[in-house]
């Protein structure tokens, strides 16, 4: 169950302060999550700046736009309470507190919407209304969504040996290899579709084998016992294969099956993990290393 949006919350929190009682935000925070039987996670879970739980910034703003309409009152300390007008709000209230609700029926809201919207742009009326953050929220996840979908067009039109030593430069970022970092691109002179090792250890005593398919297609089973095989032969029991395009449900469930650890990375999380760890070949620098491949 998601953490009820603050359109939701802003009645919940009138009713609340129909009592009398002026409540700092913390503690109309902790009671409010009482009376909706919000979970541990749910009053806890973060923002994604990880600066505030997203519950307590929720109440914040249902606060906030019930003050401009004058619904609630703040005092000097901060302590919030109902107003006359909230209480004859809560007469006959509505289903929600709604963002338009307020507009339609409290003039100081309306017009302190008017003010703070600029002109030519329509007021928000989605069903959850976000908050700002909420706001900065989507617009940041669909933008890191392009950027990786072009980051994952730009690998694929780089040559085979770009992308194995691009895989290699990953899984060296993501602290395989050890503290000496011992990897290296084998490529074409390889065998059994191994395009990459990485010793774990400086004896070489524990190693990944790696595979990068630089593909369109759906990789297959087919593909998968290819490989597992190859690992049988070199008596390995840990292997790792990237793709820039996906894996069928019968490749994900071989490698459930099979004793050996392999593990499956598609192209929507080798973009993640190119973007979260910053690779070399990243953004700015890609076509540069793209050239000193070549």
């Amino acid at each position: 169950m998601a953490v009820p949006d603050f359109q939701s919350i802003t009645l919940p929190l009138l009713k609340l302060l129909s009592d009398g009682k002026p409540r700092q935000l913390r503690v109309a925070v902790q009671e409010l999550a009482d009376r909706l039987g919000l979970t541990q996670e749910q009053r806890t879970e973060l923002l994604p700046s990880g600066t505030q739980p997203r519950f307590a910034n929720r109440v914040g703003w249902a606060r906030f736009h019930m003050d401009r309409a004058g619904l609630v009152s703040r005092s000097a300390d901060g302590a919030t309470s109902i107003t006359e007008l909230g209480k004859s709000a809560l007469i006959t209230p509505p289903e929600r507190i709604t963002t338009a609700y307020l507009r339609e029926n409290f003039p100081a809201y309306a017009e302190f919407m008017k003010a703070s919207t600029p002109e030519n742009v329509a007021p928000l009326e989605s069903p959850t209304e976000r908050t700002p953050e909420e706001v900065m929220e989507v617009s940041h996840g669909a933008l890191t969504a392009r950027l990786r979908a072009e980051l994952l067009v730009q690998v694929k039109a780089q040559s085979p040996e770009f992308f194995e030593d691009l895989v290699v430069d990953l899984l060296v970022k993501m602290g395989y290899g050890g503290s000496f970092g011992s990897a290296r691109r084998v490529g074409r002179s390889g065998d059994g579709g191994i395009d990459g090792i990485i010793d774990q250890d400086q004896l070489g005593l524990d190693v990944v084998y790696v595979q990068a398919k630089r593909w369109e297609a759906t990789v297959g089973s087919p593909t998968l016992q290819t490989f597992a095989g190859s690992l049988e032969a070199k008596r390995a029991t840990k292997g790792v294969i990237i793709t820039t395009s996906q894996f069928s449900a019968d490749a994900r469930e071989f490698v459930r099956l099979i004793g050996k650890r392999i593990v499956l990375v598609d192209g929507e999380q080798l973009a993640q993990l190119m973007d979260r760890l910053r690779c070399r070949r990243h953004r700015s620098g890609f076509i540069q290393a793209a050239q000193n491949l070549s």
